[in-house]
């Protein structure tokens, strides 16, 4: 699994539109519209590079609406939701 943090800012009156546009695409899990220097953050969960690269540049790509972004690959994820789940279901 490799994951990634994209800032994203959007064309002035765009964020809601953006952002049900980018919840659609496969591999983005969640999308935060943040107060600050972005409008916009997506998290992606991909199978492999190659899939992080269809996402990021191809697919955001083509989402009309968006000025800038910005990515960042984890090296890790540690979350304490996705143990409480894992735990939750008896693994």
């Amino acid at each position: 699994m490799v994951s990634a943090i994209v800032l994203i800012n959007t064309e002035r009156g765009r964020i809601n539109e953006v952002a049900d546009k980018l919840v659609l695409i496969k591999g983005i899990t969640e999308v935060y519209s943040v107060a600050g220097e972005y409008d916009l953050v997506a998290i992606v969960r991909v199978s492999d590079n190659q899939a992080m690269a269809d996402t990021v540049t191809r697919q955001m790509a083509e989402v009309h609406g968006i000025s800038a972004t910005k990515t960042m690959i984890a090296f890790e994820v540690l979350s304490r939701h996705d143990l409480e789940r894992m735990f939750s279901i008896g693994a």
